[in-house]
């Protein structure tokens, strides 16, 4: 077996003992943003639970169940809010005070929540929701929701949120919000949401709130 060249030697020595600290540090910063989710659960007790309850379930319909919600979603909306690029003064004056190790905190305590299901109320459009979920709108150019969200509406973590069991008003509104541009935070579903009609919208939304 050759010998390894003292220069080379030297060289990888070095190299190694200047990593070192590098590699510590980052896994020092892996460790440091685990989720706190005592601290999660301090915060939404603090600041969250008027609107949406102890635990982020069943609230009132106008604001979100944020439980079983994918935490990077949950905490993209925090630091948007918080950003102005989603107005609410609500929203807007609560995440205005949180860190971003806060709302990965928060998000993540709603997130570990089992999820909750939800019912559709209106026979009369289900069916309607349900074909757009599954097929979309092709004269529209409207796609399948299913697509992005899944066809049971779990969605596709830190891509596309859990719609399935919610609100159906809050997700009607949300809809309606993007169409008009009251909400532009997703240039994706403010095109979607523009060739939707109103009745499209609320059938939709009875659909998912449904779904589990």
């Amino acid at each position: 077996m050759k010998s390894i060249p003292a220069p080379l030697l030297a060289a990888a020595v070095l190299a190694t003992t200047l990593l070192a600290p590098l590699a510590a540090s980052a896994a020092g910063a892996t460790a440091a943003a685990k989720p706190d989710l005592a601290r999660g659960q301090e915060i939404a007790t603090q600041m969250c639970i008027a609107c949406h309850t102890v635990d982020g379930t069943r609230g009132a319909p106008a604001n979100p169940i944020l439980v079983g919600q994918h935490p990077e979603y949950l905490a993209k909306q925090l630091r948007e809010f918080k950003a102005g690029r989603r107005v609410n003064a609500i929203m807007q004056g609560m995440a205005s005070g949180l860190s971003d190790e806060d709302m990965r905190n928060v998000a993540a305590f709603y997130a570990s929540k089992p999820p909750l299901a939800g019912t559709a109320q209106n026979a009369g459009l289900v069916l309607q929701g349900e074909r757009i979920w599954r097929g979309g709108i092709a004269s529209k150019n409207v796609p399948a929701c299913a697509g992005c969200h899944s066809p049971n509406g779990a969605g596709i973590p830190a891509q596309y949120p859990r719609l399935a069991g919610q609100h159906a008003e809050y997700t009607e509104a949300q809809l309606r919000a993007f169409r008009s541009g009251e909400r532009a935070n997703n240039a994706q579903m403010m095109t979607i949401s523009a060739n939707l009609s109103d009745r499209e919208i609320t059938a939709l939304a009875d659909y998912i709130a449904g779904l589990r």
